[in-house]
């Protein structure tokens, strides 16, 4: 059960910041190649001085989706605070109704309501990812790997990725960057867990004979192959498929995850709690896929610290049980901006933490040193300061 505490939630302001941060190794998708990292950070504060996190995970161009970094500052800045701060007092399950008027923007959403609850479990004393009603004490990790300079270059991060005790490997393919590479894992490593990521660089009338080359490998899954408003080509896909289809940017809310299982579209679904605009929404696309035994797991965005700790808590939930991309922070940061940082153990796993809230720390000093702009929005009266 969720935690209760005695009151509903009076925000006296919500403090947006930009950041940005060095990727260690350049992480590249069909779609770019990422080096730096800009994120926006969201805090939000209570009357009585508690303080929430969340993080929003849009890139700065809309090639995953239509969200940048700029769009969610708007939409943040000029709508989701207005309507905060016109609500007598909240509860974290109350803010996605709240904010449900705006339409898309759900990476915008989504991080000011991750934190109102994470806001809200250190108000109830609880673990966050108790409060959303989690149940499992350790998740299990798998790793993305993105698309390397050579087949040489990939083995060498899998072998890496495999001593680390990673569950499931993930890599990421284009067309033409695809079939060789996972023939040449599948090759040196017969019995790992193994998916790949096309992140919608495919079509069914062009890319069918490659999907059907792909199926010879064992894949636990072939993710988003097509583009996001393309169920009926997935469905078709799907059918000609003893792989597994995975669905990730093609699920925004449980509306389309209702519609991707009654068209058999999928087999599998990525919950990414940007993606879907927070917990709750997310809490509900988890409940619908039980209901249809779909199994789910936890997608990445190249998260600070912020988004993981979220993203632990989401995986704590009944039904996520295939390995999430749920990594440590030294894969990608020299330095997170939470303490401790992220680790995960030998065996592939993190545990859940037991103290309340997000259950990491975050490093002021270190935020403050990445912050690029800011803005701090006051409830009372509404007002805007750069």
């Amino acid at each position: 059960m969720m935690g209760e505490i005695a009151l509903p939630i009076r925000l006296d302001c919500l403090e947006l910041r930009e950041i940005k941060l060095a990727l260690k190794h350049p992480f590249e998708t069909s779609f770019g190649t990422t080096t730096n990292r800009r994120v926006m950070i969201v805090t939000v504060i209570d009357h009585s001085g508690a303080v929430g996190y969340g993080e929003c995970v849009a890139m700065d161009g809309p090639f995953y989706n239509a969200e940048t970094i700029e769009t969610a500052w708007i939409i943040v800045t000029r709508h989701v605070a207005t309507v905060l701060a016109q609500a007598d007092g909240i509860t974290a399950p109350q803010v996605s109704q709240l904010l449900d008027p705006i339409r898309g923007n759900r990476m915008a959403t989504g991080a000011v309501e991750a934190a109102i609850w994470d806001l809200e479990a250190q108000l109830a004393d609880e673990p966050l990812w108790k409060h959303i009603g989690g149940e499992r004490t350790e998740v299990a990790c798998g790793v993305s790997i993105g698309i390397q300079p050579s087949v040489t270059a990939l083995l060498e991060k899998v072998a890496r990725e495999i001593e680390r005790g990673y569950q499931r490997i993930k890599i990421k393919i284009k067309p033409g960057v695809d079939v060789k590479l996972v023939e040449s894992v599948r090759v040196k490593y017969p019995d790992i867990l193994l998916s790949v990521d096309a992140n919608s660089a495919y079509s069914l009338d062009r890319d069918l004979a490659t999907m059907k080359e792909l199926d010879h490998y064992g894949l636990l899954m072939i993710e988003q192959p097509f583009r996001p408003g393309n169920l009926l080509d997935h469905a078709k896909l799907q059918r000609e498929m003893k792989t597994s289809v995975c669905l990730d940017e093609s699920i925004t809310s449980v509306a389309d995850a209702s519609d991707a299982i009654e068209l058999r579209a999928c087999k599998i679904i990525n919950i990414k709690l940007g993606r879907v605009g927070g917990f709750s929404e997310a809490k509900k696309i988890q409940e619908l896929a039980i209901e249809n035994s779909i199994p789910i797991w936890c997608g990445g965005m190249l998260e600070t610290g912020i988004g993981r700790a979220h993203n632990i808590a989401l995986s704590t939930l009944p039904g996520f049980t295939l390995p999430g991309d749920v990594s440590a922070s030294s894969r990608y940061w020299v330095e997170d901006i939470v303490d401790p940082p992220i680790t995960v153990s030998p065996r592939g796993t993190i545990t859940a933490p037991m103290s309340s809230g997000r259950g990491f720390e975050v490093n002021t000093q270190r935020l403050e040193a990445c912050t690029v702009r800011r803005d701090e929005l006051s409830f009372a009266p509404v007002s805007v300061r750069s």
